[in-house]
């Protein structure tokens, strides 16, 4: 992706809006098949680890230094990410949810996702890349609350009048793993 966001029209910018807006609402209101429609059949679907580095001092004086990509395992196939999935992971993620025995969602968790800083990195082919930021508020009867915060990096196949997401990798801000889970989808 490149360091500046491109030019996109207002309503190529409300278009993306809208789609993310609508699939913050289908996970909130936990409507995951319709959900797995927006998802293309090759879907890649990451979330790296993050290691807790030290500043890098023969990179002083550029911005290599204190980079967040050096904190990051499990892009290109180095060290190991948090979750690794493609379409059928998370179509048996999405049945499972709906089976009585499902234990660890019962009673299910309450979500409340808001996307902003919505940008256009880049524009490969017939695709976009898309960067977003993300609060999810997580709440579980019987358990503490929780605050997911991350970014999203995002490859988007057009669509008739919407898109596809063909490629996912989202980025979480933490420095330890405190939250009680990183199965949920982002």
């Amino acid at each position: 992706m490149s360091a500046l966001a491109l030019e996109v029209s207002a309503e190529e910018q409300r278009g993306l809006e809208r789609f993310y807006f609508y699939e913050a609402r289908l996970l909130d209101n936990r409507q995951y098949q319709q959900w797995l429609a927006l998802l293309s059949e090759e879907l890649h679907y990451v979330i790296p680890s993050r290691v807790n580095v030290q500043v890098d001092n023969r990179a002083r004086g550029s911005e290599a230094m204190i980079s967040v990509e050096r904190e990051l395992e499990g892009v290109d196939s180095l060290g190991v990410p948090l979750r690794e999935e493609n379409i059928f992971h998370l179509a048996m993620r999405v049945e499972r949810a709906y089976k009585i025995n499902s234990w660890s969602e019962n009673p299910p968790a309450r979500t409340r996702r808001l996307v902003g800083n919505i940008e256009v990195m880049g524009r490969p082919a017939d695709c976009l890349e898309v960067l977003s930021n993300f609060h999810l508020y997580h709440a579980r009867p019987g358990s503490a609350n929780f605050l997911y915060s991350g970014q999203r990096r995002d490859t988007l196949r057009r669509q008739d009048d919407s898109y596809l997401i063909t490629q996912r990798e989202v980025i979480l801000d933490y420095a330890d793993i405190d939250l009680p889970t990183v199965g949920l989808f982002f």
